[in-house]
């Protein structure tokens, strides 16, 4: 780190030790965690004492005996919070003047209001710290973040300054803009890149077909967010920017949870702060081990808001490690979102990486969104160069995972946008059937 990184990295943890030291305590907790395991004793005391408190402070809970196990407890969702919001609210921390409010995209539906209280927003910021440290970020480093910066998430200058940021628009993809974001991100000298996958793939391939010379960056980490970067872009990105690039696990209503592997897709689960479960897809019954299930959270700190066994849409295949009376949690595979997920013909999951994995490095393909009409119709939609995609090729390597009786279909379109939230939606499914799935809370 250069002085003035230096300067910023001292003083904030000058400034958390005159506060107390409320970060670095949990900053410690968690980098301990990291490296021996999560107490499961620990653990188990931490979802009782939130069980008690829920059940003592919220209507929507209150019905429930203090005692009660987690896995008796239903299965919420973002529609639960929404339509039973202040039921959820601790009448001890409701109106606390330290509490803050985070607001989802709304990208898959209406955005969510979530509000933490300080202890909670405190321990977000030491997992922040520690999990970008983990991938080579810390604080006081340049970084450049590229989104959609709407009114409600904009920050002051006074804060750029402070947090040595640059805010990087996202709703303007086109190759100017995205000219100009290497000229920053060179002339800056920006050390750490974090922004939404599609962005960041946008942003590599500008550099593939400008010819961008890689010496030229001073980038030291790339941290995707919020969607899936198909491993061929992350391969490219490590090339192009020599620097490992690792994504983040993470959303506004709970904040960073894990971080993905260095060496391959799978992640690692901060289990200091958040316990999982992993359902079945059809039921609230625990997935098999090695079998895909719906990610379930329980925030360990969150107390004006107590979110227990929280169905956020996420797909995944979990990994368990124990020992002396310690485990880590690794999700092996994470699908994302149950609504980007695909079936095929026989009506089995499918990764969506097969399509992601398969499309990126075909010449001429600019934009791409694969969607499942039906049971055994699907729809591809390619914006590119007609006269360089092999459309036979594409179709070719998609058919093996769907079935020889999949009926696929091309169309070329002009543009294909990107949702509200700024993200862009590769995978969709429209098929009725599989509606259903989509949403299951029991």
């Amino acid at each position: 780190m250069v002085i003035d990184e230096k300067l910023r990295w001292m003083g904030f943890w000058m400034l958390d030790a005159l506060k107390g030291r409320p970060v670095r305590k949990y900053y410690d907790q968690i980098s301990e965690g990291w490296k021996k395991g999560t107490s499961i004793r620990e653990t188990e005391e931490k979802i009782q004492s939130l069980i008690a408190h829920a059940v003592k402070t919220t209507e929507f809970y209150k019905k429930y005996p203090e005692t009660i196990s987690l896995t008796d407890l239903p299965v919420v969702n973002k529609d639960t919070f929404r339509e039973h919001y202040e039921e959820f609210l601790s009448s001890v921390y409701k109106d606390a003047p330290d509490n803050r409010v985070m607001c989802t995209s709304g990208s898959t539906g209406t955005p969510l209001r979530m509000i933490q209280n300080k202890d909670k927003i405190n321990h977000n910021t030491a997992a922040g710290i520690f999990l970008g440290a983990v991938v080579g970020y810390y604080i006081g480093m340049k970084e450049a973040f590229i989104r959609v910066w709407v009114n409600n998430v904009k920050k002051s200058k006074f804060r750029l300054i402070q947090e040595n940021l640059i805010m990087m628009d996202s709703s303007r993809m086109d190759d100017e803009a995205l000219g100009q974001m290497v000229d920053t991100i060179i002339k800056k000298k920006v050390k750490c890149l974090v922004g939404y996958s599609s962005a960041l793939g946008e942003l590599s391939r500008y550099i593939e077909e400008h010819s961008v010379d890689g010496s030229k960056f001073s980038v030291e980490a790339i941290i995707p967010i919020s969607e899936t970067m198909p491993e061929p872009v992350r391969r490219k990105m490590q090339s192009q920017f020599c620097c490992p690039v690792q994504a983040w696990y993470s959303n506004e209503e709970n904040g960073i949870m894990g971080v993905q592997n260095q060496k391959n897709e799978g992640y690692r689960i901060d289990t200091e702060s958040y316990y999982y479960e992993i359902l079945k897809m059809d039921s609230d019954e625990p997935a098999e081990p090695g079998e895909l299930g719906r990610i379930v959270i329980t925030d360990l700190y969150n107390y004006v808001f107590p979110i227990l066994r929280y169905d956020n849409g996420d797909t995944a295949v979990a990994q368990r490690w124990e020992e002396d009376g310690r485990y880590k949690l690794y999700l092996g595979a994470l699908y994302g979102r149950r609504s980007d997920l695909i079936y095929n013909c026989k009506g089995r999951a499918v990764t969506p990486y097969i399509i992601t994995n398969n499309l990126w490095d075909v010449k001429g393909v600019k934009q791409y969104r694969f969607i499942q009409e039906d049971v055994k119709k699907y729809t591809l939609w390619l914006n590119g160069d007609p006269a360089q995609m092999d459309q036979e090729e594409i179709v070719g390597r998609i058919r093996p995972y769907l079935g020889e009786e999949a009926e696929i279909t091309v169309e070329l379109v002009d543009e294909i946008p990107v949702l509200a939230s700024g993200k862009r939606k590769y995978i969709e499914n429209r098929c009725e059937k599989y509606q259903t799935r989509k949403g299951f809370c029991g």
